[in-house]
């Protein structure tokens, strides 16, 4: 029925050709230099080879092999210029398609998981694609009601696939260290793994979508398609027009770029305030940049295009984590004191909340030295992430040299924080890729618990504050004193005579 390779041995060999191709390409290499060509041309083409296998196999495999390449994608810019340029294009297009099952295929997983009369649910319906993903892909189509709508498709055998590339993945990741550079891929494959079975749950994604839609019906920057129909493998929802984040990120403008990574900010920290759940897959292919509500994308440079008014579509909620109270305030806590330099303070928060273990002793002053630099964009009021910015900060933690990178190896992330560490990353490289100039304080003022301090004066304080109070409403209440102070009366006596004077406390 399935178009999707399956077969265990199969999978296991096309992904286990992605670091022994490197190897070899890395020997051909070699004897081309041997042979007299420059080591910069031979490198380019070894890179440019490289990226091209990675993208044909990550691509055509698609499940957790696509899934793992969408998720490296948004940390190109992490890498240097050099080994990132040949990556860049053929990882930013796993953001958006990816080869597409047979539109034979989509029917018959159409008329076994909706039924045999699906058609009649749709006036329209395209059979090829608008993008596809790693479980499944989207088609543009018209619901019965005239609205128009995007209906995904898993594709069958999604779920086997997925664990299985997932595993294997795992068992040779650092193989897979010379494709992406200075990454440790183990512990992103085995968060992915641990969440299979939410990403293939179609009913809870419909559930989660349907949450942010209602909470952000009437907001003027962010934008969520409700949910029109779900059943097994099949998600209905409305379509939202707009251009994707990948194209922005190729060809907008400044103006673009900035309101995309304003709104992208305000998302990430306002979603988990509104509604109790962190969207989880920021990669470019989930986001839009829309027009003005009742203008058309064609509008977006005309008069009613002015930057400020553009909205951000979001997409795909396969993947969410439930944070009820929102984001932990102990991120803006220790984010607010590191900026205040209380290194003492932030020191014993990270080793309460087990960032840093009982058997681990760390001197305080080094490690607000080590998270400085991170979060250089939260210092000042309006920030530019850059691709230079991103590869100095991973060129200062990866280097075995460097302190940064010692006292990194010694840090410990908490299961509970492992996915809101991994997109809160996730979204810094996509604002890198952007180069977007950002006010990210003003986000995090507006939505993460704790970075804004609540001041309550300690007892001492409040009773000294009451006590002046007091004393000021006794003197206000006091009758002045009668004293020898005489005020001219502006009447005269009965005898004619000059002015009268009276005690100023009988007036």
């Amino acid at each position: 029925m399935s178009d999707l390779p399956r077969k265990a041995v199969t999978r296991t060999a096309k992904l286990a050709a992605l670091p022994l191709g490197f190897a070899g390409r890395a020997t051909w290499g070699l004897g081309k230099r041997i042979g007299g060509k420059s080591a910069e041309i031979v490198a380019r083409e070894v890179q440019q080879r490289t990226a091209d296998q990675l993208f044909k196999v990550l691509g055509e495999l698609k499940g957790g092999a696509m899934k793992l390449g969408q998720a490296l994608s948004v940390f190109e810019s992490a890498l240097p210029e050099d080994v990132a340029g040949p990556y860049r294009a053929a990882l930013t297009k796993l953001q958006e398609a990816a080869p597409p099952m047979p539109a034979r295929t989509v029917h018959e997983v159409l008329a076994a998981r909706v039924g045999d009369d699906w058609r009649e649910l749709f006036l329209e319906f395209e059979d090829r694609p608008s993008a596809a993903a790693s479980i499944g892909q989207v088609h543009r189509a018209v619901w019965h009601d005239g609205r128009p709508v995007a209906v995904k498709v898993q594709y069958p055998g999604a779920g086997q696939a997925l664990l299985s590339d997932l595993t294997q993945l795992s068992r040779f990741a650092r193989l897979l260290g010379p494709l992406v550079p200075g990454m440790d891929i183990k512990p992103l494959i085995t968060e992915m793994r641990d969440r299979v079975s939410e990403e293939l749950d179609y009913a809870l994604e419909a559930q989660s979508q349907q949450e942010h839609a209602a909470e952000f019906v009437d907001d003027p920057d962010v934008v969520v398609p409700g949910v029109v129909h779900q059943s097994e493998q099949v998600l209905v929802t409305e379509w939202i027009d707009g251009i994707p984040l990948s194209e922005i990120i190729a060809d907008g403008t400044s103006d673009q770029r900035d309101r995309a990574g304003q709104l992208l900010a305000r998302f990430l920290f306002s979603g988990p305030a509104r509604t109790g759940l962190l969207h989880a897959d920021p990669h470019p292919g989930n986001f839009r940049l829309l027009p003005p509500a009742g203008s058309d994308v064609e509008d977006m440079g005309g008069p009613d295009g002015h930057p400020g008014r553009w909205r951000l579509g979001v997409l795909d909620f396969g993947t969410v984590d439930r944070l009820p109270g929102g984001l932990p305030r102990t991120i803006g806590d220790s984010l607010r004191m590191t900026l205040d330099g209380d290194a003492e303070a932030v020191y014993e928060m990270l080793r309460g909340e087990g960032f840093v273990k009982d058997s681990i002793a760390l001197a305080p002053d080094a490690v607000l030295e080590y998270l400085l630099p991170i979060i250089e964009p939260a210092q000042v009021d309006e920030f530019t992430f850059s691709r230079s910015w991103l590869r100095s900060q991973a060129a200062r933690i990866a280097d075995p040299r460097s302190p940064a990178h010692q006292l990194g190896k010694q840090l410990n992330l908490p299961p509970s924080y492992l996915l809101i560490h991994r997109v809160t990353l996730s979204t810094i490289g996509v604002l890198c890729q952007l180069g977007a100039t950002v006010r990210l304080r003003d986000e995090l003022e507006s939505w993460l618990p704790g970075f804004v301090p609540e001041y309550e004066p300690d007892e001492d304080a409040l009773e000294e504050m009451l006590m002046g109070a007091l004393e000021d409403v006794r003197d206000d209440a006091a009758p002045e004193e009668d004293v020898a102070q005489e005020v001219p009366c502006e009447g005269h006596d009965s005898s004619g005579g000059g002015a009268t004077t009276v005690p100023s406390g009988e007036r």
